[in-house]
């Protein structure tokens, strides 16, 4: 086995492979009428192992055919594409749909998981402001509150601006 570092986590490679085979061996399975699940499986310490290495190589001769097709594109950086037309021409087409299906839901679970960060980090910081600016008498946070809203009224026409696609540096 190499020992260069660029060894996969084990842990990943025994839940990905104990998962698959848990399902192969439930294929058929039955039950005991109480509700149980099939047997599960066990692997080996030095199957895992070869399971690790050969995943590795199979990622690293992916890459360098992405990367032979890159070049061939005059570009440096191995695009997503890349990887799916590295796929058909290593002859696993097969997996090519069920591979875009699965990358288009990853797509759509990161979007979502990021619309959530931001979503809870604006309302952490929408509270925060609600907590800094009820601080003090109700006089002294109205006059607090007129200045700051001139400042948002000038940071809005700002934002506008940058919505509209107007700003220079926009992309």
């Amino acid at each position: 086995m190499s020992s260069d570092g660029d060894d996969l986590p084990r842990a990943h490679i025994k839940r990905i492979v104990k998962k698959k085979l848990t399902e192969l061996m439930n294929e058929g399975f039955a039950g005991d009428g109480k509700g149980g699940k099939g047997p599960d499986g066990n692997v080996q310490k030095e199957a895992l192992q070869a399971f690790s290495e050969c995943a590795k190589i199979f990622i690293h001769y992916l890459t360098a055919t992405a990367n032979d097709i890159c070049r061939d594109g005059k570009r440096q950086t191995i695009s997503v594409d890349d990887v799916f037309k590295a796929i058909d021409e290593l002859e696993f087409g097969e997996f090519s749909e069920p591979l875009r299906q699965a990358f288009e839901g990853l797509k759509k679970d990161a979007a979502a998981k990021s619309a959530k960060k931001t979503d809870a980090a604006s309302k952490k910081r929408k509270a925060s402001e609600d907590a800094a600016g009820g601080v003090g008498d109700g006089e002294a946070a109205s006059q607090g509150d007129g200045e700051d809203n001139e400042d948002d009224e000038e940071g809005e026409e700002e934002g506008e601006d940058d919505a509209d696609g107007d700003d220079a540096t926009a992309d």
